[in-house]
């Protein structure tokens, strides 16, 4: 077996561990032991479960970031100023980027936002600095284009707009299987994930778009 392949098989069985049970939850004689390979060679290519739990983020986010910065330098290029992009068109940016990652990688989306869950419920500050200081440029880029996008809100509430964003849309891709199996129980309705996204578009735009409430 390969170097490359040996990585591959640890960080596929990290993402899956994580995703299942959570970062303190899961050991490494547990990830070890999934991928068929001995603690001495996450050692040798890791060396701590931190910078593991970093390696399976990375894998996602390098391919969702240059997809996501691929679309938004499209997106600008088709409009003569940043207030010209509506919220709607910049998530429609956001979801095909990560479409595009996952379909790279062979991964499904869901796996990938129960990460992102974690990493916002789970106490890890490793990883929040780790995300920040190699992803944290793409992430202020859309977010910026956001706010220019609804100029009206003041920054108190697009800060929570965009964690309400965050969170429905978390929920939904990460639950996307129990909540289609209710949707199929009570309505035998049965919807594949993109089209549950292009419903979701526009509520999240809505969401966005809102009047500026006063509090």
């Amino acid at each position: 077996m390969s170097q490359r392949e040996t990585v591959d098989r640890i960080l596929d069985a990290a993402s899956i561990l994580f995703a299942e049970r959570g970062f303190a939850e899961t050991s490494l004689r547990t990830i070890t032991g999934k991928a068929n390979v001995n603690l001495a060679a996450v050692n040798y290519h890791f060396g701590t479960k931190k910078a593991l739990i970093q390696g399976v983020f990375s894998r996602f986010l390098q391919p969702f970031c240059a997809a996501l910065e691929a679309g938004l330098d499209a997106l600008e290029a088709e409009h003569d100023a940043p207030r010209q992009v509506s919220a709607s068109q910049l998530l429609q940016v956001l979801f095909a980027a990560l479409k595009e990652a996952m379909t790279t990688l062979g991964e499904q989306k869901e796996r990938f936002m129960r990460l992102v869950a974690l990493a916002y419920t789970q106490v890890q500050a490793h990883l929040h600095t780790h995300l920040s200081e190699n992803f944290g440029s793409t992430y202020h880029r859309f977010t910026e284009r956001l706010k220019t996008a609804v100029p009206h809100l003041d920054p108190i509430a697009f800060y929570w707009r965009l964690n309400f964003l965050l969170g429905a849309s978390i929920f939904t891709l990460s639950s996307f299987d129990s909540i289609q199996g209710i949707l199929l129980a009570e309505h035998q309705v049965n919807m594949n994930i993109h089209d549950a996204v292009v419903l979701l578009i526009p509520a999240l735009a809505g969401m966005l778009e809102g009047a500026n409430a006063q509090v």
